[in-house]
């Protein structure tokens, strides 16, 4: 008996040391990684090359937690970039001294298409202060060349190619899996709201003919603007970009060279040496970079006055959810009480809010759309749309004096719909199982999923449909000057890329996030002497990593995991998190 005590006590302090151990270790990693990750200035060094190589997704602001998709294998950050900081970075290198010109070093661009507009704007302006911009890359694809076709001079490598064949766009429909598993989707839509197409997927094989118009116009535009830009830059007829995307002439280096898409094949070691010329290197010595993430760290030249005046910048992206919200989220309690506490604060001169959402809950957004309104009522409120704000997006930019879209950015979508599924065959049939009920009244069973709805029931739903709609096409007629027919008309819950919705007076102006702060500072007449602030407040690193450990985390995985398949079980998401009435995108999408 005292040999086993003994061997168990040994082995009981076995383990606890084990984890004592593992314990210190894992607390040495957070302590080495929150050391990484703090505001330590990083020294530029003169002639240097920024180097640009994006391979994160880019948000419209970034994240301060370190731990924000952390790959522990190698011990590297990969959360995404903001695009906040992307256009602060350039802005600061386009004045410092020690950066001579920018490396963009990618095949591609993780970012939607008006975000996309947005940053290359900013190195056109870049560009102005007369440093370089080279681009190289072993392959691009339409996103990576459409950014890359701003620079000085763009190479290739000998065995690469451009991916240059217009836009294709493609849905993913469920009707046939739900009548396989005998799942029935009761579905509402708004008057004559045929560009609602969020049902589509559920009820239909085949996109509708109203939602294949609106597709082709979406992709018409956006291609249409992405040829201008890259016709400017390169000189090429938008005749003959069409003719080359048609045949994938641009299979080999060579083509790409011979149609002047490129400035010259090389490999590596060549743009090396071709960088050291640039930067006044001999051969010998190294390239001078820094690349962006690093550059964040480095010290600002510009000269700001310390002041208590302040623009604030409120950031909306995401689907919108009743509450908190998640990742990925916006919250309406969270986002409403965030403007709220903006509004009172006395410092706080003008308000911009950017909204990247194709919406959601229809009740969600109005809870927003009250607190803007009464922000809108005591200083200026700005709206700056992203790559898309649609639907609930566009209800809660609604009460703004001034809205600000990209060429490119996915608006309107005004309109409304219900979907109720019905269980009970697959209860039933496939899984043999049954349900009896008891009521004190004749429709306390409303809303059951379990069986399907009686016409009344479906009435009364149908009505508050109606009703939503309405309330929403007289917000938008009211807010913008409009006639309640007209906005009907373009209505229906049709989307619009932002250069149509201005045509249609949906928003006021093109440009991108600076604008709007730009014309925010015009209107509350603060001149040079104001300072921005970011909302909501980021939470500080232990609340961050609490909500990595308790959850967020899995959201993350589950999104490396799948890399561009996760488009699909964002579908599922999106289908499964639909309650109540929906102020949405018309439609789940892919563009390559």
């Amino acid at each position: 008996m005292k040999q086993f005590f003994k061997f168990m006590f040994a082995s009981f302090l076995g383990t606890l040391l084990t984890l004592l151990v593992i314990g210190l270790i894992f607390i040495g990693m957070i302590a080495g990684i929150v050391s990484m990750s703090q505001d330590k200035e990083v020294e530029v060094k003169s002639n240097s090359v920024l180097h640009i190589s994006w391979k994160t997704p880019i948000l419209d602001r970034g994240s301060d937690n370190p731990f924000e998709n952390f790959d522990f294998n190698n011990m590297e950050s990969k959360k995404p970039v903001g695009l906040n900081d992307i256009l602060e970075n350039l802005e600061k290198a386009s004045e410092d001294p020690n950066i001579d010109g920018i490396l963009l070093d990618m095949e591609s661009v993780p970012a939607g298409m008006a975000t996309l507009e947005e940053i290359r704007n900013k190195m056109l302006a870049f560009k102005e202060s007369g440093k370089f911009i080279i681009s190289y890359a072993n392959n691009y694809d339409q996103k990576g060349y459409y950014l890359a076709s701003l620079a000085d001079e763009i190479y290739l490598n000998p065995e690469g190619m451009i991916l240059f064949k217009g836009l294709h766009a493609q849905l993913m429909f469920f009707k046939g899996l739900l009548e396989k598993i005998d799942v029935d989707m009761q579905i509402l839509r708004g008057p004559d709201n045929k560009f609602k197409s969020a049902v589509e997927p559920l009820m239909l094989e085949k996109m509708s003919e109203a939602n294949r118009t609106q597709f082709e116009t979406l992709l018409n535009s956006a291609w249409g603007q992405m040829l201008v830009d890259i016709s400017a830059s390169r000189n090429i007829s938008i005749d003959d970009l069409n003719k080359i995307a048609d045949k994938l002439e641009l299979t080999s280096a060579e083509n790409a060279l011979e149609y002047n898409f490129i400035d010259g094949i090389m490999y590596r070691d060549e743009l090396i040496n071709l960088l050291k010329e640039k930067t006044g290197r001999e051969e010998d010595e190294k390239v001078k970079s820094i690349s962006f993430g690093k550059y964040t760290k480095a010290k600002d030249r510009k000269e700001r006055k310390m002041t208590k005046d302040k623009v604030a910048v409120i950031y909306a992206e995401g689907s919108i959810v009743q509450g908190k919200g998640g990742q990925g989220e916006i919250g309406s309690a969270s986002l409403a009480a965030t403007i709220r506490k903006v509004r009172k604060d006395d410092n706080v001169k003008a308000i911009v809010f950017r909204v990247n959402s194709p919406g959601g809950d229809a009740q969600a957004s109005e809870e927003i759309r009250r607190e803007v309104e009464l922000a809108g009522d005591s200083i200026p409120f700005i709206v700056s749309m992203g790559n898309v704000a649609a639907s609930g997006g566009y209800w809660i930019s609604t009460n703004a004096d001034y809205i600000f879209a990209q060429p490119t950015t996915i608006t309107g979508s005004i309109g409304v719909f219900g979907i109720i599924p019905n269980f009970k065959k697959m209860f039933n049939d496939k899984l043999g199982i049954t349900f009896d009920e008891v009521m004190t009244n004749e429709n306390s069973d409303f809303i059951d999923v379990i069986k399907p709805m009686s016409e009344f029931q479906k009435a009364v739903l149908n009505e508050q449909i109606v009703e939503i709609y309405e309330d929403f096409t007289e917000l938008v007629a009211t807010t913008r000057n409009l006639d309640v027919a007209y906005v009907n008309e373009v209505g229906r819950g049709r989307v619009w890329l932002g250069t149509d919705a201005l045509d249609k007076k949906l928003v006021d102006q093109m440009g991108g996030l600076e604008d709007a702060i730009a014309y925010a500072v015009e209107l509350a007449e603060l001149g040079e002497e104001y300072r921005l602030s970011e909302y909501p407040k980021q939470k500080d690193f232990f609340e961050q990593l609490a909500k990595e450990i308790m959850g967020d985390v899995k959201i993350r995985i589950i999104g490396n995991e799948l890399g561009d398949f996760k488009t699909y079980y964002d579908q599922y998401q999106s289908i499964r998190n639909m309650e109540g009435v929906q102020a949405r995108l018309p439609f789940v999408y892919t563009i390559n």
